[in-house]
């Protein structure tokens, strides 16, 4: 048989861990929050990452940061924002609806010309000044940073007019992506992340374009005015600067600071 002592410590153990099992519950929040299209694929490892890790739940809503913003402004309850861009935000802030302490860039982006077709763009996209290029997919350039870069690059070739009849807008990244992959596009300017992965291009064929042609997607995180003081708002943003997430970040194709 136990001894007094024995069954005192054994009681004050079990005490401990159902009173670490309700601090663990008390303490595990959700965060809700409104992501850029062209970060779908790392978003989703990485909030795996964070639930693990922290404990909290967190919800991601994937869009066009122009349609986000449209949306913040008009009481969308996002806690946090990860932009496709660093205007965005800082309009957010400008306007009360964001914390400025909180802002940094999370990720730069980088923009390439992508077909399923093996073989049909080489390493300098010379089918953009090609007779036989039919239809091109961009994410819409006034809602999405990356159709804007895309239309930099155009612009920068000299080949806008040229090619404006030939283009397929798309709401977001993801849908420019999706004209080209379904085949209603024969090429489309998608981000880097969504046709690499592994460092290694998934099908067809790309040119990455350089960052020299087009304005720095810089993408900022931003924390909302519902996430103020919610833990798991606040614990997603510190674990965005975390070096394993910066590593994994790095992983899918962008730069991180």
């Amino acid at each position: 048989m136990a001894s007094p002592s024995t069954l005192r410590s054994v009681q004050c153990l079990a005490g401990l861990a159902v009173v670490g099992a309700l601090h663990s519950v008390a303490v595990a929040a959700e965060v809700t929050v409104a992501t850029a299209a062209n970060f779908a694929m790392p978003m989703k490892a990485l909030a795996e990452d964070f639930e693990q890790t922290t404990g909290h739940k967190i919800t991601v809503s994937v869009g066009a940061t122009g349609q986000f913003y449209a949306q913040i402004r008009n009481g969308a309850p996002f806690d946090v924002l990860l932009a496709a861009d660093e205007q965005t935000p800082e309009r957010l802030i400008s306007e009360g609806l964001a914390d400025p302490a909180s802002r940094f860039t999370y990720a730069t982006g980088r923009l390439a010309l992508w077909s399923k077709t093996p073989n049909l763009i080489d390493a300098e996209g010379s089918i953009l000044r090609s007779a036989a290029l039919t239809r091109l997919a961009i994410a819409n350039p006034k809602l999405a940073p990356y159709g804007a870069a895309a239309i930099d690059v155009l612009e920068r070739m000299g080949l806008q007019a040229s090619i404006a009849p030939k283009l397929v807008e798309g709401a977001n990244i993801a849908q420019a992506y999706q004209f080209v992959a379904s085949g209603n596009a024969m090429a489309g300017f998608v981000a880097v992340s969504q046709v690499f992965q592994g460092g290694r291009l998934r099908e067809g064929s790309v040119w990455v374009v350089p960052a020299t042609l087009h304005r720095p997607i810089r993408q900022d995180a931003i924390l909302l005015r519902p996430g103020k003081d919610k833990p798991a708002a606040l614990a997603l943003l510190g674990f965005l600067k975390s070096d394993p997430a910066r590593a994994k970040i790095r992983a899918f194709g962008y730069e991180a600071p």
